[in-house]
């Protein structure tokens, strides 16, 4: 892979639409444009040009508009072209060719964006942000992704980094001048400073546990005995009718998964099969696909009929509830409570409602999102996330700045807390790529689509 080819892909999906796109990148992108679209003057910098696009042989392709970024004001800092077709896949393959053809090769995944990073435009973290605003599945992964690709992450780390640097600097002065007329040694404010640096970004990285939730989303498993209203709370949350409801036990033998509407991350709620004792061959099979639902699950709905006696949950249920990841559901809420209600479970959080009609379904919708962001399974809409690889790099400079501060305790070994400092900086440096990696960014960039 050169930085110095021109490369070409298509930077729109796949399949038939109105408009798509087709990227050229390097120092043929202007000479391939003015030929192709047999311009007697060149092509404009930064302006819409209409144009029919010809193949080498003359042959009309298709009615297109090129926009040309001169190199030193593109994306990736280099002469970039970006082709807008009628969004039929066989002339953007056409397109794709003809540029091949007059010298540019296929992009690899990822290659447009890496050269935007290798060009000091953007720093390792705004590139993977890149990916993550084309993955994200739900509104808050929208935000976190906008907030990195905006450099949030890029400058909390050179703020930490100055500050590491400026405590550096200050025990590489007394190492390397020790005679020099310097103000007194005093190690307590340096290490001082190195620990409030290691705590802060102790706590960042502790948030990469919500990275996999704004990825991949959260699953909630609907729980309970038969008749509870497990597939009436399923349906509230989905706003629609997705499971069959009937007065009538054992109704749902197999789980059923809807997405939960109206929430700012991607929930997947998950009705299972009512639990009891007893039953046909046939229930305990449900029962069973039940409880590994239940035990997959990021957040437990425990639903109970509020205006009965409190169910006798099966043992392996039991051993499943948590207070921090369990909510319990009191439906009938319309109807005079059970008095041995109160008594049932205690120590849980409750939410009682009414899911004959679906009345409650909006207000369900907002707690089930509270509550998960209130018992931490889910990330607050002010919280920066960060990656799994930020926050391993994270806990490694933090470690590294503790060691240093460590250090200068007595007995006091500068020197020591030094290279400990070193390496702090040195992790610090990977998040936002100044360590050279190679294997790092080949794996890093391997993830995303070909046209980025």
């Amino acid at each position: 892979m050169s930085s110095t080819d021109t490369i070409v892909a298509a930077a729109t999906p796949a399949g038939r639409s109105a408009l798509a796109i087709v990227r050229v990148d390097g120092p043929l992108a202007a000479t391939l444009a003015h030929e192709a679209l047999r311009r007697r003057t060149p092509l404009a910098e930064k302006t819409a040009t209409l144009g029919i696009w010809r193949d080498g042989d003359g042959a009309p392709l298709d009615q297109v508009v090129a926009v040309l970024w001169r190199s030193g004001r593109s994306f990736t800092g280099n002469d970039s072209l970006e082709i807008t077709c009628h969004g039929n896949p066989l002339l953007v393959r056409r397109l794709t060719a003809d540029c091949l053809a007059r010298g540019a090769r296929l992009a690899e995944p990822g290659e447009f964006t890496r050269r935007a990073y290798l060009a000091g435009r953007i720093d390792l973290t705004q590139a993977e942000a890149v990916a993550d605003l084309i993955h994200a599945s739900s509104e808050r992964a929208l935000a976190s992704a906008r907030r990195q690709l905006a450099g949030e992450l890029g400058r909390l780390v050179a703020r930490w980094t100055d500050r590491t640097l400026q405590v550096l600097a200050e025990l590489e002065a007394h190492i390397d001048f020790p005679e020099e007329d310097l103000p007194p040694e005093d190690p307590r404010g340096p290490a001082a400073r190195l620990l409030e640096i290691a705590s802060e970004l102790s706590n960042y990285a502790r948030t990469a546990r919500h990275d996999a939730a704004l990825r991949a989303g959260l699953r909630v498993a609907v729980v309970g005995a038969p008749n509870a209203g497990k597939s009436s709370l399923l349906n509230a949350l989905a706003g629609a009718d997705r499971a069959i409801v009937s007065p009538e036990a054992g109704t749902t033998r197999d789980y059923l998964e809807a997405p939960v509407a109206g929430l700012p991350l991607a929930v997947t709620a998950v009705d299972t099969a009512g639990l009891r004792a007893g039953g046909s061959a046939l229930e305990h099979l449900g029962m069973t696909r039940s409880l590994e639902q239940a035990r997959g699950a990021h957040l437990l709905l425990l639903v109970v009929d509020a205006s009965a006696e409190p169910p006798t949950l099966p043992a392996e249920l039991l051993a499943l509830l948590d207070p921090a990841r369990t909510l319990v559901v009191a439906n009938k809420a319309d109807l005079p409570a059970h008095p041995a209600q109160r008594d049932f479970l205690p120590a849980f959080p409750k939410l009682s409602a009414c899911l004959l009609d679906g009345r409650d379904a909006e207000a369900l919708r907002t707690k089930l999102g509270e509550f998960l962001v209130a018992r931490e399974i889910a990330p607050g809409a002010e919280d920066l996330i960060v990656g799994v690889r930020h926050a391993e790099a994270m806990a490694r400079a933090a470690e590294a700045l503790t060691a240093s501060a460590a250090h200068l305790r007595a007995p006091i070994q500068t020197e020591l807390a030094a290279a400990q400092a070193r390496t702090g900086l040195d992790a610090l440096g990977e998040i936002v790529g100044r360590i050279d990696n190679e294997r790092m960014l080949d794996k890093l960039f391997a993830s995303f689509c070909i046209g980025k």
